[in-house]
């Protein structure tokens, strides 16, 4: 007998279906260990953060502002995806309706990119504080905070609005049948009746766009914060330097690598095993959530210092 969810026949168009983890559904059980692991870890490492920071006036600073926007980030974007995903490994669930896809499928992607601004603004954030300490607080005031934070949500709005609205408008063939773990918007494009070209382009120049300008803002940060810190007398203080600075590195090659290479692979290798491309897309999404709290929160002496106090309070 064949497996019940794994070719819905009965698809009405205002409802799609995952299918998980496309020719490895038989692992479902498995895969869905890591991945719960990694959810829980997200909710737990992100919420003690906003915790910490808040509770701790000390912590009030433009660094843990972004810190902790970037912990509201990946809270949103784990959660956009992560139960549905385990409702589909746990219960076969496979069925989403059309509307509830376009809105994982908005969050997932504008989410990527504020995570992404977020991470220039950190960068930034970095490259006052070593190249110019004297006016950090004079700089990083905090309605400059809260433009930059402003300023990348909206262009995560601009960026992903005309997308939605034009897959919104694409007739979807059925079987409505997406070869994925979540609503992610090539995937949706290739339910299309109609050629989507235009779409595919679209959300392929915008990725790249992001990914590459961020990436050179952060690299032209780091380049000058790196030259800084070279010229700094002290081997204490280029030590502390560059163990902040590898560990935010870190955290960005994770973030920018998996989520290129996922796109790239979707549009153009198409030889690459579809399960491969869909674990790197969900990867790409599950893994900074879970690290990014425990790569900034615990390596930082400050946040470190600042739960000791919240928990002797």
């Amino acid at each position: 007998t064949t497996m019940p969810h794994l070719h819905p026949t009965n698809t009405s168009l205002s409802e799609l279906h995952l299918t998980g983890i496309p020719g490895l559904q038989h692992l479902h059980h498995w895969i869905s260990i890591p991945f719960c692991i990694m959810y829980l870890i997200t909710l737990a490492g992100n919420s003690t953060l906003l915790c910490v920071i808040k509770a701790d006036p000390s912590l009030h600073l433009p660094m843990f502002l972004f810190l902790s926007m970037l912990a509201v980030i990946d809270l949103v974007m784990a959660t956009s995806i992560t139960p549905k995903m385990l409702g589909i490994f746990w219960f076969h669930s496979t069925a989403i309706s059309l509307d509830a896809c376009l809105t994982q499928m908005y969050f997932v992607h504008a989410f990527s990119v504020m995570e992404s601004g977020v991470l220039v603004a950190m960068a930034f954030d970095r490259y006052v504080a070593i190249c110019n300490p004297l006016r950090y607080l004079s700089i990083l005031t905090s309605p400059v905070v809260a433009a930059i934070g402003l300023a990348t949500l909206l262009r995560a709005v601009v960026f992903m609005s005309p997308l939605t609205f034009q897959i919104r408008r694409l007739p979807l063939c059925s079987p409505a049948v997406m070869d994925h773990s979540y609503c992610e918007h090539m995937a949706m494009l290739k339910l299309a009746c109609r050629d989507a070209a235009f779409s595919n382009t679209y959300s392929l120049s915008v990725s790249t766009y992001v990914a590459i300008f961020d990436s050179l803002l952060i690299a032209l940060s780091y380049t000058l914060i790196l030259r800084a810190v070279l010229s700094l007398s002290s081997p204490q203080a280029r030590k502390k330097a560059f163990s902040t600075s590898s560990s935010h590195l870190c955290i960005m090659a994770l973030f920018y690598i998996p989520g290129l290479v996922s796109m790239y692979m979707e549009r153009y290798h198409q030889e690459l095993p579809l399960h491969i491309r869909v674990l790197l897309a969900d990867l790409y999404l599950l893994i900074p959530p879970a690290f990014n709290p425990l790569i900034y929160g615990i390596r930082m002496k400050q946040i470190r210092d600042g739960a000791r106090r919240v928990i002797s309070q």
